[in-house]
């Protein structure tokens, strides 16, 4: 903190004491900050648009998985470029309210996709649940991924 106040003091006073050397250089500084910041809205932009296009279904499905991970998880790549790694925390829902009944403990299950997925191809898993309030039951919550993280290659 005290380095970035005195770069930032030193700067004044090289603007102020040398404005016709100083301005120019500076003002390069905040184009070249600015294409970059640029870059960086531009990139997480394209990651959203890419998160958005991933179609991920999650179903409490005792009946199609082992008892010990009996959530089912169905991810469809709807870009046009693979997917390289996902990872995203499930949620649980009571119909029609809007608290996260999901407990995200230190000990809660980590949740990642299938690593490399191609362009308009599905992937299909069961996973663990993640640990619930007390007083609710697994198969009375809507169970959804949020938090979304990935990767796209380019």
């Amino acid at each position: 903190m005290f380095i970035g106040a005195l770069l930032i003091l030193t700067w004044l006073v090289l603007l102020l004491r040398y404005p016709a050397k100083a301005l120019p250089i500076s003002l390069a500084a905040l184009f070249g900050l600015g294409l970059v910041a640029l870059w960086v809205v531009w990139l997480d932009n394209r990651e959203a648009n890419q998160l958005a296009r991933l179609e991920l279904r999650l179903t409490y499905a005792p009946e199609q998985c082992p008892a010990d991970r009996p959530l089912q998880v169905h991810i469809n790549n709807g870009n046009s470029v693979p997917l390289v790694e996902l990872r995203w925390r499930v949620a649980a829902y009571a119909p029609g309210d809007t608290v996260n009944l999901a407990e995200n403990t230190y000990a809660a299950p980590r949740y990642r996709g299938p690593g490399e997925l191609q362009p308009g191809a599905s992937w299909q898993e069961c996973l663990p649940l993640p640990p619930l309030r007390s007083g609710y039951r697994p198969q009375s919550v809507d169970y959804r991924a949020e938090h979304l993280q990935g990767s796209f290659a380019d």
